[in-house]
């Protein structure tokens, strides 16, 4: 592997063979060891001139970067620079994936240490080009267009070809010996609509392969309906009347300003100190969160880093126009990539505060990202209350309002927008929540109504035409904890009844609880929701004034478990969804759970494979993974695109023909028509 040292922390890509960098730098004085890549640092052209040094570039040599991120410093390292950031000095790295002339070879260049290959299956992140719709990627998506073969089964349905948009998708493993980076490319019609999902062209086969640059399969299986532009749009500007349901304004003012500072990539707020970082992969970092207790006049540590290692979402119809769609957006596409610019005074409250970013090019260089992340303080949940009114001749009322502090960020991967909040209480408690919008995965029909399915169409009828496919989206949390330290135990407390049957009691039976501190990690594999429990990590050498052992209680969200076969293929892939938890010894190589390479992977380098070891975490350095499931079954009201879908809620059900607040115009829209912004 080759290193080049700069400034930010790192993460790793995936894919066959790859180039890693990391050089050493004199980092800036005034930049956090875990700051992100800076626009300088990119610019500073480091990492594409040693590379091209070694591999310099001609007609023969193509060079593309597909991951540049900071190496992760040491831990120890950070974590003494914490306490005396003047008298540490921790070396600037930088990780770096690139594909040179079709060859993934993984070096990591470092000035005082000899080169090394790393080769293996898989393929690296997709590069920001392809992401972005650049460069490659618009070149492979305009490879159909020019096919004699796409061009008679345009003209075979009657379709206008410049009215459709081509678009490439990763396509998985399935038990092949070789593989080559190939990507499928699905075609829709933006005829009449900007919605393009819910208008796909259904029975066309194309795979192409992103080193020949050609298309190097093609089928056409026959004929289905494309559905409809009519009722598709959902851009406020082209929407008429009637609108409704009405909102009322709500003013937001903080006469004191926000209650929270932020100074370069760390946060203050309330009793809480924390550093936000970035990475192309992972996105929106949490590192080093500490709370400040009141009583013992001190900050305490919390959380080293927490960041999504995966995202998994599987579609459940094996058909050939389908069976390859089970995708990792995180290790295929990039959620750092991925991320949009999030929206002021609709994605944020008009009182936010925006964070800017960098990713990178193909070719290395830096590509602005302006409000990358917002911060801000959200009100009006009750904290806590008591009503007393059991004194005589008194009336005690005691409420507190709640103020939390909000990170969020969005994601879009094709069709899917991925709200990712990170919530601090001054209580103490961190809420990481993912929220889902966007549009479905449809499949064209010819079928218009329920009672004209005759047989497994693998999804639900959404409109005329349309089939929403049924689908998974598995989340894995990569929670670095380190309550009070970094040495930890994974404490587990079930909760059993007990029969009374010596007759000490009218009673004939209560619960009690029976806890048990996972001493390797099998012992630490937990499926959620099967029996009641509670989970959490302590710091077992260190207790409170009655005896307790510190901790912090992992509280999961509605559990969901894969209902795929564990031999299938994308569950092979996929098995850091086996169980809902899982708890690992620190390694600061096992970062992601899929892999680093997850492109056309084989499942030999995920988090299922190293747990294998079972290694102890017994009072050790320890990381605890948590998967977050929703099983999709679609509905009319996910059509034409969908409402926020969180975890937990009561939720209308093919109630509605469609989405019922389509027209919904908020406030700025009525008072602003045809804004955009």
């Amino acid at each position: 592997m080759a290193v080049i040292g700069t400034a930010t922390f790192a993460s790793q890509v995936r894919q066959f063979f790859c180039t890693a960098v990391t050089l050493s730098v004199t980092p800036l004085h005034t930049q956090h060891p875990l700051d992100p890549l800076t626009k300088e640092e990119f610019l500073a052209h480091i990492v594409q001139t040693i590379v091209q040094n070694k591999y310099p570039i001609s007609n023969n040599n193509k060079l593309a970067f597909h991951y540049i991120g900071v190496d992760d410093p040491e831990k120890d390292l950070v974590l003494k620079y914490e306490t005396s950031p003047t008298l540490i000095s921790i070396p600037r790295k930088i990780f770096v994936v690139a594909i040179i002339t079709r060859s993934q070879t993984e070096i990591l260049i470092d000035l005082t240490r000899s080169v090394s290959d790393n080769n293996g299956h898989g393929f690296p992140v997709l590069s920001a080009a392809i992401i972005r719709r650049h460069e490659q990627f618009l070149a492979i998506d305009e490879l159909p267009l020019k096919y004699p073969p796409f061009i008679a089964s345009v003209n075979k349905r009657g379709l206008n070809i410049s009215e459709i948009v081509c678009s490439s998708f990763t396509m998985g493993w399935f038990g092949e010996e070789k593989n080559s980076r190939t990507v499928r490319v699905d075609f829709f019609m933006k005829e009449n609509t900007v919605n393009i999902y819910v208008r796909p062209i259904t029975g066309i086969t194309i795979v192409a392969d992103l080193d020949l640059m050609k298309i190097v399969e093609y089928h056409d299986r026959g004929i289905e309906a494309v559905p409809t532009a009519e009722n598709t749009e959902y851009q406020v500007s082209k929407q008429s009347p009637p609108f409704g349901p009405k909102q009322h304004s709500l003013t937001s003012h903080q006469p004191q300003g926000p209650g929270f500072q932020i100074n370069g990539t760390s946060v203050s707020w309330a009793n809480w100190k924390f550093h936000i970082g970035f990475d192309v992969r992972a996105g929106i970092v949490i590192s080093l969160a500490s709370i400040y207790d009141l009583e013992k006049h001190k900050s305490r540590r919390v959380l080293y880093k927490g960041y999504i290692s995966e995202l998994f979402v599987s579609y459940q119809d094996p058909t050939e126009e389908f069976y390859f769609k089970s995708y990792f957006d995180s290790g295929e596409f990039g959620f750092g990539l991925s991320y949009v610019s999030l929206i002021p005074n609709r994605d944020c409250p008009p009182h936010a505060q925006f964070i800017d970013t960098y990713i990178h090019s193909a070719n290395g260089t830096p590509i602005f990202l302006e409000n990358a992340i917002c911060v801000f303080e959200q009100y009006g949940n009750i904290m806590w209350r008591h009503t007393e009114t059991g004194i005589p001749n008194e009336s005690i009322e005691e409420s507190r309002t709640e103020v939390d502090l909000i990170i969020r960020t969005v994601v879009t991967v094709g069709n899917y927008d991925n709200v990712i909040d990170w919530e601090f209480s001054a209580s103490g408690s961190i809420k990481p929540s993912i929220a889902l919008s966007g549009i479905l995965e449809i499949k064209g029909t010819n079928i218009k109504h329920k009672d004209e399915i005759k047989e497994e169409i693998h999804g639900k009828l959404v409109s005329a035409d349309s089939i929403g496919i049924y689908h998974d989206h598995f989340y894995i949390y990569y929670l670095d904890f380190d309550i009070e330290g970094t040495q930890n135990s994974f404490e587990k407390t079930s909760l059993k009844t007990v029969r009374i049957k010596d007759g000490s009691s009218k009673r004939k039976s209560y619960w009690t609880t029976e806890t048990q501190t996972a001493k390797t990690e099998s012992d630490a594999k937990i499926t959620t929701g099967l029996a009641p429990r509670e989970l959490v990590v302590v710091n077992p050498n260190i207790k409170t004034a009655v005896g307790n052992e510190v901790g912090y209680r992992l509280i999961p969200a509605i559990p969901a478990h894969p209902l795929l076969t564990e031999d299938d293929y994308p569950q092979i892939r996929g098995a850091f969804t086996n169980y809902n938890v899982w708890v690992t010894p620190y390694n600061r190589t096992e970062k992601w759970a899929g892999g680093l390479y997850v492109d056309h992977s084989r499942g030999d380098d995920t988090l299922a494979v190293w747990t294998k070891q079972n290694r102890e975490i017994v009072n050790k350095d320890i990381v605890m993974w948590h998967v977050v499931g929703i099983h999709h079954v679609p509905a009319q009201e996910d059509f034409p695109i969908m409402l926020l879908l969180s975890t937990s809620e009561l939720r209308p059900t093919n109630f509605f023909e469609r989405n019922p607040v389509l027209k919904t115009l908020s406030p700025r829209d009525v008072a602003c028509p045809g804004c955009s912004n």
